[in-house]
Order: C-alpha cells, then structure tokens, then sequence
C-alpha cells in the first residue's frame, strides 16, 4: 500500500485557479480538470476567496489574514484581558491583606 503524499499548492496558485473558474466562459469541473485537482478543492477555494475578500484569501499554515484594523483590535483585546486578570489579582491581594490586618 502506498502513502499519498498530500500536495501543498501556494496562494499565487490558489487565487490563479479561483480567478480562470470566475470567467464566465470556464466551468470549475473543467478548470479543475485542466489544473489537475479535484473540483471540490476548487469549490473550497472559491468559498476562501470571497470569504478573505480576495487580498486576505488563503494565509497558511492556520493563520487568518487580517486588515491592519482587525489586528489592532486583536492586539487591544489582548492588553485588556491582561489588564482585567491584572486587577482581579490586585483586588484579592487587597481583600487577603485586609483580612489579614484585621
């Protein structure tokens, strides 16, 4: 039995392929074909395309392609979860130093 190495293909040829099957002449099954990928792959990335918005489509490796706006949001969400866990611990010191005073 053979393993069946799983075929990694970058952005440039993701969106290529996104990009012939929006022709209106070009059908995706035929596209795909012609590419020699599955046509559900190609469906997929159709779907990832006009989900990123074309620009932030197909990131890799797991990531998301964010705008610079969502990456500062995520970055400020970030600092303020850290600043409330900060504060929590702050307010449970000063009640078990309070106790501890009394």
């Amino acid at each position: 039995m053979s393993v069946q190495e799983r075929r990694k293909y970058d952005q440039d040829f993701k969106r290529n392929a996104v990009l012939l099957c929006s022709e209106p002449v070009r059908k995706v099954a035929e596209v795909a074909d012609n590419l020699g990928i599955n046509k559900d792959l190609l469906y997929r990335w159709r779907r990832e395309y006009h989900k990123g918005q074309g620009k932030y489509a197909f990131p890799g490796h797991g990531r998301e392609a964010l705008t610079e706006d969502q990456k500062r949001i995520r970055e400020l969400e970030n600092r303020l979860k850290d600043t409330e866990m900060e504060r929590d611990i702050l307010k449970k010191a000063m009640a078990i130093f309070s106790r501890a005073s009394k």
